[in-house]
């Protein structure tokens, strides 16, 4: 049904806050003539309710993009085009893996919000979430996006508590043909985290992606296939913050700045908490950090992509259609979760089965995932280091050239340099050979206490299943009411984790825990039933979710909505619903020695007794910090280990118990309101405007927390004497250290709305302008473990375009501004600037030739920005796009 209604709608009504939408016939024509443009109001959407359904009458928000509106963008892809809708959010990690949010609560693995291809999920399986379009279509085969800003989970599950994005490709039975098209670009131009000359670009900042889709009915009505591929190839933008994260490291002996010793630059690695000792020198205490490498010195920043899928259609009748679809990339770029990675020769691949009739829907598919060469940068910075010389005998150098120093008469500053100087004297230099072959050597150790290679191979494995109960009724002569729905659903997932022995293990093996595969399985279903009252202009629908989680009890999440359309025109929405996120694979089975620290899943069969014996990290650093200052400012003459037995006993009631525990659900609860409607002859002016309001509990989030050795290794029990323990928690040899996925004691409430404006003033102008509006609310019973908001309060996008200006000549503009915010993630905490980009694109087509010319720029004016704290700087991308079509 959406196929026929799609090639025979000319225009498409967009989201307000962009552009009317030309929804294109195939790729036989390319049109240009917008003058004589008519908006369809009847243009469906299918992500809000699972069903075909009216665009102005869908019952939550709902955010567009069709063919038209893809051509108008000066993005240089669809996916960078989806910024610019409004509720909206994106984040960049890197120039090939950006991450799409809404509505607050943003990270950089976007566990929070679902991505699918045609309903398939993208993710990586391993991550739970998916690495921006690695997976996902080329902007020739892209046909519409669909974005739920907003709790999507009593529909989908997939943990969509945020929302999710729905990138429907073509169908070759309706767009049949070839298509190259090549995009050719520059950035880092004035980049000063780059090597750059007289023109103010390197020889490493060409952009280049080339895409070519070919699709051909071979039989009439009935099989038909395409095949897509695309190579990307650029230098990535480049992260170089280089403020301190530990500022107040040495603050008891008046050491700040550069001179520091124990300093930690946001993107530097090897110089973090872990890394650093305790010294005594000149009878007070320092912390001294190794010296670590910036992650320029061990980052191959030369971005790439392949990606390539093909797909096979057949039809059995009109409306009843099968599919098998196949996809695999291999990538190279940067990632980021609490550290940054490398992805280096990264593949995934997916096979999907799709059948599609008016009564049922059903699919199934296979992701598998292999991290190739990949490697931890923070590892890797930590281990060159300590393969260069290890921590006990570079602190005996330090400490030996420290008094040297001081004995020769120079400042103490001036003795933590020197004495740096000496300890480092032979470290591994980068762009040397023999840093090089380091680099290479650690990055295939699977162990991060001496290595630093991220080895997974995970594979997701899914099935659903959905039936149009009403339709199957009145297919075998039921009797129910023609305005009534009924929609029922259910699914099954399974991850499955090859053991490597670090990053994963099994937790209940059989014979052998590094070949028995771990599984973690969820069953979930949904029973959606509506109605159309009083002339259709009231629509009632309520909606009911199972699922069941390996390890957690059944969840249920009700949806209830209701839409009021006094005019078809004019339509008054209202929605309330919940929803449950699962943990990832990472948050609950992760088994990693990460730098002196284990990092292991929230689960029981993971962490068994670790929560109950450890105590809170946050405690032991004020503690340690206050022991600390107790002895530099002891001026007695009691020997160094009076003074810190006494500096203990002093402080060692700051120790605070780990009060967390094993790791359940998130839980959100979201009600929404709003309004769409559209004005004026053939709808030349639309409007849409939403309010939200949710509240959050069950934050799943990391918690330090260490637990107390004796020399033999042996946990220690908690008494009422609390100095053996403390004595423990002061020195490292005493701590078993352990980063834990649990959950947050907090109740959170955030709220926020959105409204967008399109208007077309004729002759094809198109003038769109959308605002969106986030706030943190309120943070009851708040312990700080909750996630970070990482929003701005405040997003704006002013958008003008049109596709034929004069002789087949267009262009483009959008502008968007953003607040700035506090962004809190595991890796850095602080405030991201404010920033403003223009965009703008510049098209020529010519007809005759199936050929289109699209000059463009992202960041025209070239300010460089961070989307966020520990991210790459993101400067102006120029582009031009040749796309020639072939019947």
């Amino acid at each position: 049904m959406l196929p026929r209604l799609l090639r025979s709608a000319r225009f498409a009504l967009l989201p307000a806050g962009l552009v009317p939408v030309l929804t294109a016939h195939g790729q036989k024509v390319i049109s240009t003539d917008t003058t004589r443009n008519k908006i369809d109001l009847k243009e469906v959407v299918v992500s809000a309710s699972r069903v075909e359904e009216s665009f102005l009458q869908s019952p939550v928000t709902v955010e567009k993009l069709n063919p038209r509106a893809l051509r108008l963008t000066p993005a240089p892809s669809f996916f960078d085009a989806i910024e610019h809708l409004k509720g909206v959010q994106v984040i960049t990690p890197s120039l090939g893996f950006k991450v799409i949010n809404a509505r607050g609560f943003t990270n950089t693995t976007n566990v929070r919000f679902a991505q699918l291809v045609d309903g398939v999920d993208n993710q990586a399986p391993h991550i739970g979430g998916p690495i921006g379009n690695i997976l996902g279509p080329s902007d020739l085969d892209i046909n519409s996006v669909e974005i739920v800003p907003g709790t999507a989970s009593a529909l989908y599950g997939l943990n969509a508590i945020n929302g999710l994005a729905n990138f429907r490709t073509k169908n070759p039975f309706n767009s049949e043909g070839l298509s190259v098209r090549q995009q050719t670009g520059v950035n880092h131009l004035n980049d000063p985290n780059v090597k750059t000359f007289g023109s103010g670009s390197s020889p490493e900042s060409i952009y280049s992606e080339t895409s070519v889709r070919y699709a051909k009915v071979l039989v009439a009505d009935k099989l038909a296939f395409k095949i897509n591929g695309t190579y990307l190839r650029a230098y990535d933008w480049v992260a170089n913050d280089q403020n301190d994260l530990n500022p107040n490291g040495n603050a008891t002996t008046g050491l700040f700045g550069a001179d520091n010793p124990a300093r930690d630059p946001t993107n530097g690695y090897g110089n973090e908490s872990s890394d650093r000792s305790t010294l005594t020198l000149g009878g007070k205490q320092y912390s001294v950090a190794r010296t670590g490498y910036s992650e320029r010195d061990l980052v191959d920043y030369n971005l790439k992509t392949l990606k390539v899928d093909a797909a096979l259609h057949y039809r059995f009748r009109p409306g009843t259609e099968l599919a098998y679809t196949y996809r695999v990339a291999g990538f190279d770029n940067v990632y980021q979760r609490s550290n940054r990675f490398q992805l280096k020769d990264y593949r995934l691949q997916q096979h999907a089965l799709t059948l599609t009739t008016p009564v049922v829907q059903a699919r199934a598919y296979l992701t598998q995932e292999n991290t190739g060469q990949s490697y931890n940068l923070r590892s890797m910075g930590e281990n060159i280091d300590r393969s260069f010389k290890p921590d006990a005998q570079w602190n005996t150098d330090y400490t030996s050239a420290w008094n040297t120093a001081v004995a020769a008469g120079q400042s103490v500053a001036t003795a933590h340099a020197t004495a740096r100087t000496a300890a480092d004297a032979g470290r591994l230099q980068p762009g040397t050979d023999a840093f090089d072959q380091r680099l290479s050597t650690l990055q295939g150790i699977n162990n991060w206490d001496v290595g630093a290679a991220l080895r997974v191979r995970a594979d997701l494995l899914h099935g659903e299943a959905q039936v149009n109960l009403a339709a199957a009724l009145r297919r075998n002569g039921g009797h129910l009411p023609t305005n009534l729905d009924l929609l029922a659903g259910a699914d099954h997932r399974t991850y499955i984790v090859v053991p490597d022995g670090n990053y994963f293990i099994n937790p209940n093996p059989g014979k052998d825990p590094l070949t028995d595969n771990l599984t973690y399985s969820k069953t979930g279903g949904f029973l959606q039933a509506g109605g159309r009252f009083f002339d259709e202009k009231l629509r009632l629908t309520a909606t009911v979710r199972v699922d069941k989680n390996d390890y957690f009890d059944v969840k249920f999440n009700p949806r209830f909505t209701a839409v009021f359309s006094p005019t078809q025109r004019q339509n008054f929405r209202v929605s309330y619903q919940s929803g449950y996120r699962f943990p990832s694979l990472f948050e609950g089975f992760s088994n990693v020695n990460s730098g002196q620290v284990k990092r292991i899943g929230g689960l029981r069969v993971m962490s068994d007794g670790v929560f109950e014996n450890s105590y809170l990290r946050t405690s032991i650093d004020a503690f340690n910090t206050a022991v600390t200052a107790n002895i530099n400012a002891n001026t007695s003459a009691a020997t160094a280990a009076q003074k810190r037995q006494l500096a203990i006993a002093q402080n060692q009631n700051l120790l605070v118990k780990n009060p967390y525990t094993y790791i359940k659900p998130e839980y959100i609860r979201s009600f929404e309101v709003g309004y769409k409607a559209a004005f004026g002859p053939g709808g030349r002016l639309v409007a849409d405007v939403d309010f939200y309001s949710n509240s959050y509990r069950d934050f799943i989030a990391q918690v330090e927390a260490y637990v107390p050795q004796t020399s033999a290794g042996v946990a220690l029990n908690t008494g009422t004497d609390l100095n053996p323990i403390a004595t423990a928690l002061n020195a490292r040899s005493g701590q078993a250290r352990y980063r834990l996925w649990t959950n947050s004691q907090s109740q959170v409430y955030n709220y926020g709305g959105s409204v967008g404006l399109r208007y077309e003033v004729g002759r094809g102008y198109l003038i769109g302008a959308n605002t969106t509006y986030t706030r943190l609310d309120r943070t009851e019973n708040g312990d700080g473990l909750e996630d970070g908001f990482n929003t701005p309060r405040w997003a704006y996008n002013l958008s003008l375009g049109n596709e034929n200006v004069y002789k087949n000549f267009g262009f483009g503009l959008n502008y968007r501004h953003q607040s700035g915010y506090f962004s809190q993630t595991f890796l850095v905490v602080g405030d991201v600037p404010a920033y403003s980009t223009l965009d703008a694109q510049l098209s020529y087509a010519v007809p005759a030739a199936q050929v289109r010319f699209k000059l463009g720029a992202s960041n025209v004016l070239n300010n460089y920005y961070v989307s966020y704290l520990g991210g790459p700087s993101v400067g102006g991308l120029y582009y031009l796009a040749v796309t020639y079509s072939v019947l």
